[in-house]
Formats: structure tokens, C-alpha cells, sequence
């Protein structure tokens, strides 16, 4: 079972990860294969150096948009198996100044791998596109199709 502690030690390396931009860090939190669920999309992806790649490509977007720091509250926590947990998050995303610029939830599912280190193996993205196209449309970006 996953306890509190090693939830939020879990949550603070990626947000500082996905913070600095650094998308080695970041997919460093995912096992292999990973799978990203939203409405418009579902696909998985059999390495490390393809997230990281997909990530990198998504951050000339984040960085247009003003984002400059990550943070996060936990909505649940719910261990399925020993090994599995499913996690509600809500993550904040502020500029440079501190200001939150929009926030969006995402249900994960984590499992502890055979060397103890939790890893997202699901994701689902709840609300992020209508929030992250509603703060491009108040900032005039366009955002990619």
C-alpha cells in the first residue's frame, strides 16, 4: 500500500520536473509502456524516449502560454492492489510572477515496480484541453490542430 508520504514525494519530483522543463526528469515518474487517455485522444507509447520526445514537443506551447512553475493538490488517493494506486490530482500552473494561469485534473494509475519506485503507467486528462484552450484564446495564441 502507498501511504501519504510517498504520494506527495512521488507528485513533488514530477512537478519540479515538469517545472524545469526537464522531460528526462519527467518521464522518469512513467513506466513503459505509458497511455494517455483524454476525449479527442487515446495512444500509448512503448518507451521512455518517445514520452520524452512528445514531451519536449509540447513545451514551446506551455512556454508561450507563460507557464513557469507546476504545483498540486491531491483530490484522492485510492490503493486498488498492493501495488496499484489510483490517484486524483488537480495540478496548478503559474507563471513567472507566481500567478495561476489555469489549473486542470488528472486521474493516474500508479504501480510499484519490482525496484519499489511508483511510476504512472495511465493517465487520464480530465478538463486539460478546455482550460488550456481558454487560456491560449485569452492570450491570442493559436493553438496547434
Amino acid at each position: 500500500m502507498t501511504t501519504a508520504e510517498e504520494i506527495e514525494s512521488y507528485l513533488v519530483e514530477y512537478q519540479e520536473a515538469l517545472s524545469a522543463f526537464d522531460a528526462q526528469r519527467s518521464v522518469a515518474q512513467w513506466g513503459a509502456p505509458g497511455t494517455m487517455v483524454t476525449d479527442a485522444f487515446v495512444g500509448s507509447v512503448a518507451t521512455t524516449a518517445e514520452m520524452a520526445k512528445g514531451l519536449e514537443q509540447s513545451y514551446p506551447l506551455y512556454q508561450a502560454l507563460g507557464l513557469a512553475s507546476v504545483d498540486h493538490t491531491v483530490l484522492e488517493h485510492v490503493d486498488l492492489t498492493d501495488r496499484i494506486t489510483r490517484l486524483h490530482v488537480r495540478w496548478h500552473f503559474y507563471d513567472v510572477e507566481g500567478n495561476l494561469l489555469t489549473d486542470s485534473d488528472y486521474e493516474y494509475l500508479l504501480r510499484r515496480d519490482d525496484d519499489g519506485q511508483l511510476r504512472a503507467y495511465v493517465a487520464v486528462a480530465i478538463d486539460e484541453m478546455e482550460k488550456i484552450a481558454k487560456l491560449a484564446a485569452a492570450k491570442g495564441i493559436q493553438l496547434p490542430s
